[in-house]
């Protein structure tokens, strides 16, 4: 099936825009559904997921009575290097490739998405692919369109809707297949996520600051997992319902405060959804600042992260302009709403006359 066939709803790659600004050329909202389908149900995985939040819950009571000060102080900052495994890796790097990693990286990153233990790097952005394609058809794993619970957490209790497994064999994953290094991860997968996932989280707190088992297992392991499954979810759930669409008011991903107020990473996701191959997943300046960016930034800088893909500022306020629901406070550098204390504080290097015109005239 060619990239662009009459029922994909969105873009994947640069290579499938059909517009200057970046988006189809024709109207899909009327793709945009479900046909009802009956579920069937996966108990296994339903009475999985319901004792993992409940033992959760008993592991957030023993953060808060019971852990060393080591555990309480360090946990947030593990959940988040948890999400990296996931945005950093699966989704920017591997699902979008929106950039580039040496081996060194790479390495880092199959780790990080191990001890998320969200599948296989192969399987996460394979389904990844699907969605961006297909998104809130039936072809979408996690079509928003059966509501916030599926999309959250309920596609993973029951079987794939047969559209998800027809439009997933026709999605190209050779680049993916092409890399010995995720071959060996999915290959190796059920030996090394019960390591890594769970018995190092448990071993390495009780050995090196002297956790109790008890605390390590239902806090490192099992709470640690279970928050950082439910802000990836939050994604596929919130992120596709309430919010802003000052990119494209047609499309059903938002901009949502509430995740872009934690910094995961993925809280511009009406952006993300119209420019998926922009590495920060948002714009430049104000809107890329979350700890993914910064990361890939940093890696960038030490030459172990290269050819970053970045979406110019010209063609982001021609789409916003185009397909924006108008909700786009600032556009960029010279825009009218631009603070002018903004202005003031920025320093602009190797200055021309002309600029030091402009300069004088905006202040």
């Amino acid at each position: 099936m060619p990239p662009n066939s009459k029922d994909t709803t969105g873009v994947l790659y640069e290579s499938d825009v059909e517009t200057v600004d970046g988006g189809l050329s024709s109207d899909v909202n009327h793709l945009k559904t479900t046909d009802g389908r009956k579920l069937e149900l996966v108990w296994f995985n339903i009475v999985l997921f319901a004792i993992l939040h409940l033992v959760s819950l008993y592991g957030v009571w023993l953060l808060l009575t019971t852990a060393t000060w080591t555990t309480f102080l360090l946990f947030l900052p593990i959940v988040v290097v948890t999400i990296l495994g996931i945005s950093g890796g699966a989704h920017r790097l591997w699902a979008h490739r929106t950039f580039k990693a040496n081996t060194r990286l790479k390495l880092i990153f199959l780790f990080l998405n191990t001890f998320a233990f969200q599948d296989a790097v192969y399987y996460w952005a394979r389904d990844h692919r699907v969605h961006h394609k297909y998104t809130e058809t039936d072809a979408d794993p996690y079509n928003s369109q059966r509501g916030w619970f599926f999309a959250h957490i309920g596609w993973l209790c029951c079987r794939k809707h047969p559209e998800v497994v027809a439009k997933g064999k026709h999605i190209d994953l050779s680049d993916l297949e092409a890399d010995p290094l995720l071959m060996f991860q999915k290959k190796y997968y059920l030996l090394l996520m019960p390591i890594i996932a769970f018995v190092l989280p448990t071993v390495l707190p009780m050995c090196l600051w002297g956790e109790s088992f008890n605390v390590s297992w239902h806090v490192m392991a099992l709470l640690r997992w279970c928050v950082s499954l439910n802000f990836i979810w939050a994604v596929n759930s919130s992120a596709h319902m309430h919010g802003m669409r000052p990119y494209d008011k047609n499309i059903c991903p938002v901009d949502q405060s509430f995740l872009i107020f934690f910094h995961v990473g993925e809280g511009y996701h009406n952006y993300h959804h119209v420019f998926p191959w922009d590495y920060k997943s948002a714009e430049l300046g104000q809107y890329s600042q979350d700890v993914t960016t910064k990361l890939i930034d940093f890696m960038a800088y030490l030459g172990w992260a290269y050819d970053l893909k970045s979406v110019s500022l010209d063609l982001v306020r021609q789409r916003a302009q185009r397909t924006g629901d108008g909700s786009h406070p600032v556009w960029g550098w010279g825009d009218k709403d631009q603070r002018e204390e903004d202005v003031d504080v920025t320093t602009i290097s190797h200055q021309r006359k002309e600029s030091m015109d402009y300069l004088k005239a905006l202040s």
